[in-house]
């Protein structure tokens, strides 16, 4: 058996995104993590799928699996890809697209052929809800990783982010602090760690460590959620652009109760079939 795929990135946050509604898919975590392999298979950050949509109010159902062959519910990334592909495949011709996540419905609107605005949800700063192993809300929390106290915001927006500000981005401890913290026993579902320097008060640069992918080019939810957390503290205001390893997304949030709004651009990287 043969499946077709698509290989694509958002500023270089790559992904596998594979049709399910044209195509029978079974996936297993093991095979997902040998294709991720970027030397014995085909190479990839987080594996997309497209699904039928279980409800009335999307078009789509959009399932994302990290390089580990985890299943996770967000990548804000890997969405704007998603949008592209359902309009380049055919499968809708809608400009704005809903579609079901394990943590909500999420809205893609495409602006331009490359260009997607995404509705990326509420930030949660509520403990039980990212979820931490504490029922006690904090703006930030401490804890020692390596034998360092290391302070961070944290927050979910369809998935766990830690939010770490730095003097530095170039010379952060993003492979040691990045691993030790996503896997730390205070987040019971482990996180994505975002490394954050703030330039002015609309611009900030990032570098984020991801569960189950490790450092990625990009990561759009992470980028939010470092969006939010700084907005929360007083550091940034409420329109920011956001320069990542792969480029650069606009980002706004207007505050408490209010979704975060990401816009970025999408490429086509090539189109192939795996052997099953």
């Amino acid at each position: 058996m043969k499946l077709k795929f698509s290989k694509m990135h958002g500023l270089g946050n790559d992904f596998m995104v594979i049709d399910g509604i044209n195509q029978t898919v079974n996936l297993t975590a093991r095979q997902i993590a040998q294709w991720a392999d970027r030397h014995f298979g085909i190479g990839f950050d987080q594996l997309l799928l497209v699904e039928k949509a279980q409800g009335a109010d999307a078009l789509f159902r959009y399932r994302i699996f990290n390089a580990d062959g985890s299943e996770v519910a967000q990548c804000g990334n890997g969405a704007r890809c998603f949008a592209r592909f359902v309009r380049e495949k055919g499968l809708t011709d809608k400009t704005i697209i809903p579609v079901e996540t394990s943590s909500g419905l999420l809205q893609l609107k495409m602006i331009d052929e490359s260009q997607v605005e995404v509705n990326m949800g509420i930030p949660d700063f509520e403990p039980g809800r990212i979820p931490l192993d504490t029922d006690r809300q904090q703006d930030t929390y401490q804890l020692d990783i390596n034998g360092q106290p290391i302070q961070f915001s944290a927050l979910s927006i369809g998935n766990p982010h830690a939010v770490i500000i730095v003097n530095d981005i170039d010379s952060a401890s993003v492979e040691t602090i990045g691993p030790a913290l996503e896997s730390h026993p205070f987040f019971p579902q482990r996180v994505n760690v975002g490394f954050m320097q703030i330039v002015n008060r609309n611009t900030f640069k990032l570098r984020v460590y991801e569960r189950g992918s490790g450092e990625t080019q990009a990561c759009g939810s992470g980028a939010c959620a470092a969006m939010a957390a700084a907005n929360r503290l007083n550091l940034l205001d409420a329109n920011a652009t956001a320069h990542l390893t792969g480029g650069q997304l606009q980002l706004s949030w207007q505050g408490e109760g209010k979704p975060v709004m990401m816009t970025g651009t999408t490429a086509q990287v090539y189109e192939g079939e795996i052997k099953i």
